[in-house]
């Protein structure tokens, strides 16, 4: 399985913000959609990361407040990217290796999507559960020694 098909399924709605927005706009966007995590882009190219983890971190950091910080000074400039041909295994090893969250894909240098940790994981898990239902039905369908025997028979 691959990045583009957990897109297929997911949909292409992208939230982004600049980073010379107001880190307070870019979490009040994040809590108005119910989003964890906002792509950051400048003059069409992507420049970094901004999720929770990134404005909780500055809150702390700033005493309990978020004040005229902006979303520059909070992102991740180096997020970890796929892209649409990645295979999930692979995302998932580079998730879990940097504690990632969400992940944007790129087609090149073009923001195809941002997919999650939480999307990884389903579509193994969907991935299992149809993996298990064609063995059952496989099972379900094996020959036993009687048929077997009256197969030989004719």
């Amino acid at each position: 399985m691959k990045v583009l098909d957990i897109l297929r399924v997911k949909g292409n709605t992208l939230y982004t913000v600049h980073s010379d927005e107001p880190l307070a706009k870019a979490a009040e966007i994040m809590a108005e959609k119910d989003i964890g995590s906002l792509v950051v882009m400048d003059h069409g190219e992507l420049v970094g990361m901004l999720t929770f983890r990134e404005v909780i971190l500055c809150i702390v950091k700033n005493g309990g407040e978020i004040g005229g910080t902006l979303v520059r000074t909070a992102m991740d400039d180096a997020p970890l990217t796929c892209t649409p041909e990645t295979e999930i295994d692979e995302v998932r090893r580079m998730m879990l290796g940097r504690h990632a969250r969400y992940m944007p894909v790129l087609n090149k240098k073009v923001l195809e999507g941002v997919i999650s940790f939480y999307d990884v994981a389903k579509a193994v898990v969907d991935g299992q559960n149809f993996e298990n239902k064609m063995l059952k039905a496989y099972i379900r369908d094996w020959p036993t020694e009687e048929d077997e025997t009256q197969d030989t028979k004719l």
